[in-house]
């Protein structure tokens, strides 16, 4: 067992300057990034502990990395998903999960944003019973905003986090009012570029979880609040095996009990949706649920289907993004299934996201909104998912009114779901709809409008009624280069709008050369001086030959 590290008391303290490692700390760690107060984050001893869980796992995560790509060969060379018939015996055989804790049985509502101190207030006192603070998909992975984040959620779990803006001072709730605390690291493909071990860029999802369970996980497993976990991006179970193993060895560390730690997966990735099963087992001592992650699980489809091109293929092709609904029958069936499996394992089976925001100001708007809540988290009860996702605290009473009134009890696990049986057809089934020139135009803004503000360090956007984040607008970025690189016949056919129009690179172009002047005068943009090259990542990445696995990753070289 590896030696029990306790966190120091956290004071105030001057930052070191950056590349300095602080007095006793790893010879072999270098912190790359500045932050006033980051000393109280960043202890010899926080250091000590990031570097072991680097030096322990990083082999592993170049070899799952670089077993996504070898799978990802395959796919582009004309294999289709199917169901592993080397792990058969783990889904035809009868298991649990462990019992789930009593703070996360009734999980009804949950809330999901950012790590900045308001939004961690907000999202605690907002009502929801749980919420998810997001260091993926809705935060900019600056150094600035990891830190503040780290910090405010230290101080949200001693309970002393307060945030005065805008001639308002913000105050969490009694502890028996708030939001049970969720968090969600980056995924196992990214790194954190402010912290090298030994030359190298840690992953971003141990920096994530670890300087988190490091500072907080003793005190939450005193008030019975796990630490408690959201893992992304996973696309097979040795991928869960590892992030199994890392919570195993931090619980050592730490001192904690096995199994102390517990996670909910998010099925986000279509790999993952024929290895339900074999995740739920890999991380059995400790998962409580899986996720219907389904705009990362869209963006997903696109990209494992990418090179499925042409002739009888065509099918692979999806409408615009706001015609791929849940209804839609791929959507369907993942969804189906996945209650299906959680259920038989004894896990919760949560349903996604409802992205829309509500507008006071616009009568008719906000109404079409909430009209569109109310019947995603509709269909979400009634198929027998235990809870749901909103991104905005005025959503949480329409979702918990629709939730409590199909579900007295705390879950659904007594839903079996024994009329559903997908095959794995059914995962790839074609999508129905159309593209038409605003939905097209709509996505080249969507992206520009994105990645402005995530240059600008802004992770999740409202941008035409909608609370954008990476995975929102992976979709319309991987729409995007599909259409468009996409040929009816497998040669020089383009794809044709609903209308006629080819659909085309100088139809792409017309689009982006129609934004700037467009969005300068529109006061709502945020990251506006960061517009024109927003526009040029997109071209590139549009422009190229391949699909880009995320646009997160070229984008993080440009920010910091």
């Amino acid at each position: 067992m590896s030696a029990v590290l306790k966190p120091q008391a956290i004071g105030a303290q001057t930052s070191a300057p950056a590349a300095d490692a602080p007095q006793g700390a790893d010879a072999g760690v270098e912190v790359l990034g500045a932050f006033p107060g980051q000393d109280a984050l960043l202890t010899p001893e926080a250091l000590r502990f990031l570097a072991a869980l680097h030096r322990r796992f990083e082999p592993q995560r170049r070899i799952r990395l670089a077993a996504r790509q070898a799978r990802q060969a395959q796919f582009d060379a004309g294999t289709l998903p199917d169901f592993r018939e080397d792990t058969r015996a783990i889904r035809e055989s009868d298991w649990h999960v462990a019992p789930i804790p009593d703070a996360l049985l009734d999980r009804r509502v949950e809330i999901t944003g950012p790590v900045d101190p308001k939004m961690v207030i907000n999202a605690l006192n907002s009502g929801a019973n749980c919420y998810m603070a997001d260091f993926e998909d809705s935060t900019a992975p600056t150094w600035a905003n990891l830190l503040t984040g780290q910090r405010a959620l230290r101080d949200a779990v001693a309970g002393t986090l307060t945030f005065e803006g805008n001639g308002k001072q913000y105050r969490l709730k009694p502890a028996a009012e708030r939001a049970v605390l969720l968090v969600r690291p980056r995924g196992w493909h990214l790194d954190e570029k402010h912290v090298r071990i030994d030359g190298a860029r840690m992953s971003g999802g141990l920096f994530d979880l670890g300087l988190f369970a490091f500072h907080n996980a003793t005190a939450l497993a005193a008030q019975d609040r796990g630490p408690y976990f959201y893992l992304p991006k996973l696309q097979c179970m040795e991928e869960a095996q590892l992030w199994d193993a890392a919570m195993g060895e931090i619980e050592q560390m730490l001192g904690l009990a096995h199994g102390q730690m517990k996670a909910t997966v998010l099925i986000e990735t279509l790999p993952a949706a024929f290895e339900m099963d074999e995740i739920l087992h890999a991380l059995r001592d400790r998962i409580v649920g899986l996720n219907c992650g389904r705009w990362d699980y869209i963006f997903s489809y696109i990209k494992t289907l990418r090179a499925h091109r042409g002739g009888a293929r065509a099918s692979r092709v999806l409408p615009e993004r706001g015609q791929v609904t849940m209804t839609q029958p791929f959507l369907k069936a993942y969804s189906e299934l996945l209650i299906k499996t959680c259920h038989r394992r004894r896990a919760h089976a949560m349903g996604g996201m409802a992205a829309q925001i509500p507008n006071p100001r616009d009568e008719a708007a906000n109404a079409a909104a909430i009209a569109r809540v109310r019947a995603d988290k509709l269909r979400e009860a009634e198929a027998g998912h235990d809870g749901t996702w909103v991104a905005h605290p005025g959503l949480v009473p329409i979702a918990r009114e629709i939730f409590d009134a199909r579900m007295p009890q705390p879950h659904q696990q007594h839903v079996g779901r024994l009329d559903v049986n997908v095959a794995a057809e059914d995962l790839l089934r074609p999508s129905l709809g159309t593209i038409t020139e605003a939905g097209f135009f709509g996505n080249v803004e969507v992206c520009v409008r994105y990645l402005a503000a995530w240059l600008d360090g802004n992770g999740c956007v409202p941008i035409h009624g909608m609370m954008e984040d990476a995975a929102t607008a992976e979709i319309a970025r991987a729409q995007l280069w599909q259409w468009l690189h996409y040929t009816n016949d497998g040669g020089r056919d383009p794809l044709h709008l609903a209308d006629g129009t080819p659909l085309d690179f100088a139809l792409f172009e017309r689009a982006l050369i129609g934004l700037p002047s467009k969005l300068a005068a529109d006061a709502s943009v945020v990251g506006a001086a960061r517009v024109q090259e927003a526009i040029a990542l997109l071209s590139d990445l549009t422009h190229r030959d391949t699909l880009a696995d995320f646009l997160t990753l070229p984008a993080y070289e440009r920010i910091d």
